[in-house]
């Protein structure tokens, strides 16, 4: 046997070692990323780097023993996409931040009834703040005791929250503070009400969009179990060992993984423009 192969083998191995290590690793928080365009790609993730390192070894691992060239870019794909095109949207972190903001509105709306002042009512309203808002709602009670001008934090809030539901619980804060009326109380039970609705909506949507996604999974799953019991039929793999059949192989395939992509798009709502925020005053310029 040439030396070479267990050789390289054995680095691949050690290298998959270290990649899977690194990944395990516990790194500090980072920032929340900012709002992305239609146009713009997501960034990758370190899982996904990691899961893309360990697919491009296992890869040439198996182009080295099996001769299948196909299999250095097959098997990262697979190892690194499968689960992004696969996974389920980030739906449900969204509505339960709605929800959130809907406990959160309700709150304020409660404390101001008693006849307490705006800032007041938002800096007493942090002890009842659900989690998936907490450390926004923290933020603005920061800067509300750090004598920042109300306005100003309220606009600063709207842009931590980074949502269109967001923005328009800042906008009616913005108008009580700048009109200190009495009927901002029935004024946030009402946007209370209409957020109700609207995850409600959201929720009935998101449950349809899932029965296409399951499927999608069911078939990938049987698909992939099918083809490894038919691997092992030397027979039925055969025509696709030449250079050719490798090439036809990687055309199938990429039909198989354009469908995915297609579906996901179909399933992908379109994000809801804001009209408060830095943002505005940045494209603006």
């Amino acid at each position: 046997m040439n030396p070479v192969v267990p050789a390289l083998a054995g680095a691949l191995v050690v290298g998959g070692l270290l990649a899977f290590g690194y990944g395990l690793v516990p790194r500090l928080p980072r920032p929340p990323a900012p709002r992305r365009g239609p146009g713009r790609l997501p960034r990758m993730g370190s899982r996904t780097r990691t899961l893309l390192l360990v697919g491009v070894g296992v890869g040439v691992l198996v182009a080295i023993l099996t001769g299948w060239i196909v299999a250095v870019v097959v098997v990262p794909a697979a190892v690194a996409g499968l689960p992004l095109l696969l996974a389920a949207p980030a739906a449900k972190q969204e509505l339960a931040r709605l929800e959130a903001m809907n406990e959160w509105v309700r709150s304020v709306a409660g404390v101001l009834t008693a006849g307490v002042g705006l800032e007041q009512a938002l800096i007493t309203s942090l002890r009842s703040t659900p989690d998936p808002i907490r450390p926004e709602v923290s933020r603005l009670v920061g800067r509300l005791r750090a004598r920042w001008d109300t306005q100003s934090a309220l606009r600063a809030f709207a842009d931590d929250l980074d949502d269109p539901t967001g923005d328009l619980i800042a906008s009616n804060l913005l108008l009580g503070a700048r009109r200190r009326g009495a009927g901002l109380s029935q004024v946030l039970e009402a946007l209370a009400e209409s957020v109700t609705d609207d995850v409600k909506a959201r929720r009935e949507i998101e449950s349809d969009r899932a029965k296409p996604r399951g499927n999608a999974r069911l078939i990938t799953f049987i698909s992939l179990a099918v083809l490894g019991v038919l691997s092992l039929s030397g027979s039925y793999i055969e025509p696709y060992s030449t250079p050719l059949g490798q090439v036809v192989l990687l055309m199938l395939l990429s039909g198989y993984v354009g469908s995915l992509l297609w579906m996901k798009a179909m399933s992908r709502s379109k994000p809801i423009p804001r009209f408060i925020g830095s943002h505005l005053k940045a494209s603006a310029s």
